[in-house]
């Protein structure tokens, strides 16, 4: 254990983080925003569908339709991320035509991303208050309009701290990635941290993943904060 940290090691190490960091951190942020936004591409429609169609709701869908919907919501979100991912190695070779690196990582992460964002939008939804609502459909608003006009900019501060959460949920997925051929940070920490036991490597990936996260995280929290009209 303690050669891991001798000067060579050390050496060795620093030769590959100069080499590889760059594009590992590249990689990342490029796979997490696409898959960040195809996720919400797919997620934002259908968590505003599962508070506006209940019975309820400002434009009510039929039950089975709803049902439906749940349902697919929830066993996608019961499924482990990393058996996910290989369950859709199929689907993803077909739209891209391979299921190894960077690019291969966005189908599967969108899949196990898109349901968790529409609980998101979901949840921010519901905090609407209801008065404000009843206001809007009494002034003759359609359902599009109060969804656009109303419940979206209400909900903002939730839908932006959602994001922020949907983002580093992703990021945190993409690194799992690396364990069957996704680029990356998740990529370097395992390829060179963990097959060719180099802890030096895999602790500075863990590290600038902390970093990315912290960084988010913080930004998001600054634009919730900005956009909440209860303090500003």
């Amino acid at each position: 254990m303690t050669e891991l940290f001798t000067s060579p090691a050390w050496t060795e190490a620093l030769l590959i983080l100069k080499s590889e960091t760059l594009t590992a951190i590249w990689e990342t942020l490029y796979s997490t925003v696409l898959a960040t936004a195809f996720a919400y591409l797919i997620g934002l429609p259908l968590g505003v569908l599962l508070v506006t169609g209940e019975t309820d709701g400002i434009r009510p869908l039929p039950k089975p339709l709803m049902a439906v919907m749940n349902f697919v919501v929830n066993i996608l979100r019961s499924v482990p991320f990393l058996i996910l991912m290989i369950v859709a190695i199929p689907l993803t070779r077909a739209i891209l035509g391979t299921a190894i690196g960077t690019k291969a990582m966005i189908p599967p992460l969108v899949f196990a991303a898109f349901p968790f964002v529409s609980r998101l939008v979901e949840t921010s939804l519901r905090e609407t208050d209801k008065g404000v609502i009843e206001a809007a459909q009494s002034m003759g608003a359609t359902p599009f309009q109060i969804v656009y006009k109303v419940m979206l900019p209400e909900a903002k501060p939730s839908l932006i701290s959602g994001a922020t959460t949907a983002f580093i949920t992703i990021l945190g997925y993409g690194a799992m990635a690396g364990a069957i051929g996704g680029g990356g940070l998740g990529n370097l920490a395992i390829t060179y941290g963990y097959y060719k036991f180099k802890a030096i490597i895999m602790w500075a990936a863990v590290i600038m993943i902390v970093i990315l996260v912290q960084i988010f995280q913080s930004v998001g929290t600054r634009l919730a904060v900005k956009s909440d009209k209860r303090i500003n």
